[in-house]
């Protein structure tokens, strides 16, 4: 009896707590920098960071088209969706400025998404093996005299995608030059064989006389094969500032593919039963603490409870292989054992 009214307590809490305290990233703005000048109030910097924080986290989970749909938002909309904001010291180079940090609450969040028919983006595999390969009036250069190889990473750094280029390899060359007057009849898997089931592409910037640079880009992202491509306009650009301007424009291009297939639509949940044994004094308490921190676990309902076990509802977004790979990264094992699902804390 002892035993079921403690389990009992920390269900209570369990329940209580799932979704107040989620851990959750992806609605955390940091490293929000502002500066401070003599007799501007906190205040002031406090409105200004949440503003900057709202639309940093718009472009970072919503798809381009998608941004518009809340930019209608006045100010005082905008801080009813903020939790909590905090500011952090700066070091001696920068004590002028201000660090804020802001949280949005990931329920009201929602609700808004929902309520204007948005789907956003959380994208879990952030590491994207790319390589960009010039064809310049019809010569190929693949890693020597490649400004796009070279500077890839110097140009736009963000916090959603880490691109990794190849180092330079005498396969990858022979494979290229073997397929240079028809590269995208070249296997993906022979240019990135050491990254199976990763992000990956390679991008082909065509220089001719025209006006135009062509970009054709192949690439396989979240195990799905994309092809497209797209032009950019020379105009009166310096060279080194057309190039900083391809690669722009071709990193913001893929950013947008890869929210694209990691979009979760408010709209349409699924929904898990899940049986959980108690056997260990602390397990449900670990997988309260576990669980919390998975943006895609929306709710958690019990169904049935005594001494030995307890069975949830697990209300949550986008597709369970995803869930599943989140649960797994918080050390929590789901299995599916005689049609049923098991879940445990690691």
């Amino acid at each position: 009896m002892k035993l079921f009214k403690q389990i009992t307590l920390i269900l209570i809490v369990f329940l209580k707590t799932g979704n107040l305290l989620s851990d959750n990233n992806l609605f955390n703005v940091n490293n929000i920098l502002l500066e401070k000048k003599d007799g501007t109030s906190s205040k002031f910097l406090a409105d200004k960071a949440i503003k900057s924080g709202f639309d940093q986290l718009t472009k970072r989970v919503l798809m381009k088209e998608d941004v518009a749909k809340v930019s209608d938002l006045n100010f005082s909309n905008i801080k009813e969706l903020v939790t909590y904001y905090n500011i952090s010291k700066n070091s001696e180079e920068e004590k002028n400025k201000v660090n804020f940090s802001v949280t949005f609450d990931k329920d009201k969040i929602h609700n808004l998404f929902y309520k204007r028919g948005i789907s956003y983006s959380d994208i879990e595999e952030k590491e994207f093996y790319i390589l960009p390969i010039l064809s310049n009036r019809n010569e190929i250069f693949i890693f020597s005299n490649n400004y796009f190889y070279e500077r890839w990473n110097d140009i736009s750094e963000n916090d959603l995608i880490e691109f990794i280029l190849p180092l330079e390899n005498i396969e990858i060359i022979q494979n290229i030059n073997q397929y240079r007057n028809n590269l995208f009849n070249l296997d993906l898997s022979i240019l990135f064989k050491e990254y199976k089931n990763k992000n990956i592409a390679f991008v082909l910037i065509e220089n001719s006389n025209s006006n135009i640079i062509k970009i054709f880009f192949k690439g396989m992202i979240q195990e799905k094969m994309i092809s497209k491509n797209f032009n950019i306009k020379k105009d009166n650009f310096e060279k080194n500032e057309l190039n900083n301007k391809i690669i722009l424009e071709i990193k913001d291009d893929i950013i947008n593919l890869v929210k694209s297939q990691n979009l979760i639509d408010i709209r349409t949940p699924s929904f898990l039963n899940v049986k959980l044994n108690l056997n260990k004094e602390n397990n449900l308490v670990l997988l309260n603490s576990r669980i919390k921190k998975i943006d895609l676990i929306d709710n958690i309902f019990v169904q049935d409870l005594n001494k030995d076990y307890v069975n949830l509802r697990i209300k949550y977004l986008g597709d369970l292989e995803k869930m599943i790979k989140q649960l797994k990264k918080e050390n929590i094992d789901l299995k599916l054992i005689n049609d049923k699902w098991l879940i445990k804390p690691l």
